[in-house]
């Protein structure tokens, strides 16, 4: 999607807008999923069935391309998907950010426990 900048008029792009940019092919080969990228995709698909309806994909969509630059930029795929998971269930009340800080302690704990 394409906006004027309101001082110089001129078309600016936001950081997901990649369209007729000269970026090289894109690698359509098949890679090994990791067990992270599995898990995600599956938090979404269980998330955004009509049966859960936390959020709808567009919502993610949304949320993904509201990236600050920086992130779009730097953070890899799933890990952008995963923020914005995290983001909309906060937003729908789903959860609190306090909860998944919880959760999330028990779990480094667990895993410091563990040695990992």
């Amino acid at each position: 999607m394409t906006s004027q900048d309101p001082i110089t008029g001129e078309a600016s792009r936001r950081q997901h807008d990649l369209g007729g940019l000269e970026l090289g092919l894109i690698d359509r080969h098949e890679h090994p999923r990791t067990l992270f990228e599995m898990r995600v995709d599956a938090m979404l698909m269980l998330l955004t069935h009509p049966g859960c309806a936390a959020f709808k994909v567009d919502a993610l969509r949304r949320a993904v391309e509201n990236y600050s630059k920086l992130d779009y930029e730097n953070l890899p795929y799933y890990d952008r998907w995963l923020k914005a998971i995290r983001q909309l269930l906060v937003e729908q009340s789903v959860l609190t950010d306090a909860q998944i800080e919880a959760r999330l302690q028990v779990i480094r704990e667990r895993r410091a426990a563990e040695g990992q």
